[in-house]
């Protein structure tokens, strides 16, 4: 295959204007907003141990946000009948900072204070989430959404090569420099920069007219059998995400060292993962999904054994270049999948879409609960160290199991898309 268009920008760049309006606005206020996520996923784990010394703390952190995202998908799902899409969306960026300005000024890291950021930063990513699904949903079509998703993952993939290194070192250095005076100072300037950021993106976001959905409801109890399927996909998916924004933290700061290494991992092998993920989302077809998805979980299950047998620093790095290889594969691939059954299914039925993307939030949730609550658990149960080794595997096992459940949900949904439009599905309201 030629991948001549890797040397011309300007055919990139003419690529990108020849899509949907809608779409490229939204792909810059996410690339914009890129740059936080790095840091509310990586920092602010590593600043509660900083200060507090207590994995627990982290974990009751995570668990919050977790509970925060699909309440707030339930209360935007009421206000998006009220208000702009984009006005929620773009309250859901500038909350991230506003929890993370409470965390830098609470006097004493308790579990109450680390709860209650957490519930603010959770409450962040469900205005997010739950809007950004959404647009992404109905500024692409199914031929697109591999280059969507490959171009978007492609700059969360440098975000964390340079974001992460660059504040890094900053934090490392700004004991050094008289104007900071300590590393508590050098958090709370990256918190002001990630405030800012988030206004940045609010103002791009509004350069567009998005609409809301038009049809109002959203809560239902009863779908077809293959969305449960899709909802037993995002249980594992969320299983794994309970601890890959705990683990790896956790891990280097026990095993490494500061947050220059912090940074310094992450971008190990991000280059390479970024470059192959622009490819795969600029070549790649629908039908490649399944291999794209499949070759993301055995890459990190790879990381979790070598972690797992080695213990040690060097079992680390290779931990988290797999992770950083693993989360971009497997995401590329993963929300076409859903978007496109969301498509079918809601074309179907005739149901509002945000309805699915609510559904998927809980079952993200239940796997996300389970997996942090595990984690905790071993923690005070068993021991860190067992936690940190072994649950890992078993953790990126099980994600295995994630094959055969998407390869059926693509299999599934291209059959009820080739079906006569007319013939009804064992669904029932309520």
């Amino acid at each position: 295959m030629r991948l001549n268009f890797l040397t011309k920008p300007k055919t990139e760049y003419d690529f990108f204007l020849s899509m949907p309006r809608g779409m490229r606005v939204l792909l810059i206020t996410n690339i914009i907003y890129a740059f936080v996520l790095p840091v509310i996923d990586l920092f602010v784990g590593a600043y509660i141990m900083r200060t507090s010394n207590e994995p627990r703390l982290v974990a009751i952190y995570q668990l919050c946000v977790y509970t925060g995202i699909p309440l707030t998908f339930l209360i935007n799902g009421f206000l998006l009948k009220k208000i702009k899409i984009a006005h929620l969306y773009s309250f859901g960026m500038l909350l991230s900072g506003i929890s993370m300005v409470f965390m830098m000024t609470l006097g004493e890291i308790d579990v109450a204070g680390v709860a209650f950021s957490g519930l603010i930063m959770g409450s962040s990513f469900g205005f997010f989430w739950a809007n950004r699904d959404f647009l992404a949903l109905n500024t692409t079509n199914d031929e697109n959404r591999n280059y969507y998703y490959g171009l978007e993952t492609f700059f969360y993939t440098i975000t964390t090569i340079v974001v992460p290194v660059t504040i890094g070192w900053f934090l490392i250095s700004s004991g050094k420099w008289k104007w900071i005076d300590n590393i508590e100072n050098g958090y709370k300037i990256v918190t002001v920069a990630v405030f800012l950021l988030t206004i940045l993106s609010s103002i791009i976001i509004h350069r567009e007219k998005f609409k809301n959905p038009i049809e109002k409801r959203f809560i239902y109890f009863k779908f077809d059998r293959l969305w449960y399927n899709m909802l037993f996909l995002s249980s594992l998916k969320g299983l794994a995400q309970g601890y890959l924004v705990t683990a790896p933290a956790i891990l280097i700061m026990r095993l490494v060292g500061d947050e220059g290494s912090l940074g310094n991992i992450q971008s190990a092998s991000g280059v390479l993962s970024a470059i192959i993920l622009y490819i795969l989302g600029r070549t790649s077809k629908p039908q490649h999904r399944i291999y794209i998805f499949s070759a993301g979980l055995v890459i990190f299950f790879i990381g979790t054994l070598v972690n797992g047998l080695l213990f040690s620093a060097s079992g680390v790095i290779v931990f988290v270049i797999c992770k950083v290889m693993f989360q971009p594969l497997h995401d590329i691939a993963y929300f076409p999948i859903q978007m496109k059954l969301i498509d079918v299914l809601s074309a179907k039925v005739h149901r509002n879409q945000f309805a699915y993307i609510f559904n998927h939030e809980f079952g993200l949730y239940i796997g996300r609960f389970l997996g942090l609550g595990l984690f905790i658990f071993l923690i005070i149960y068993v021991s860190e160290s067992f936690a940190l080794k072994y649950s890992l595997i078993i953790i990126a096992f099980i994600q295995l199991l994630s094959i055969p459940v998407a390869r059926r949900v693509i299999s599934k949904t291209t059959k009820f898309q080739l079906a006569d439009s007319d013939m009804p599905l064992k669904v029932t309201k309520i």
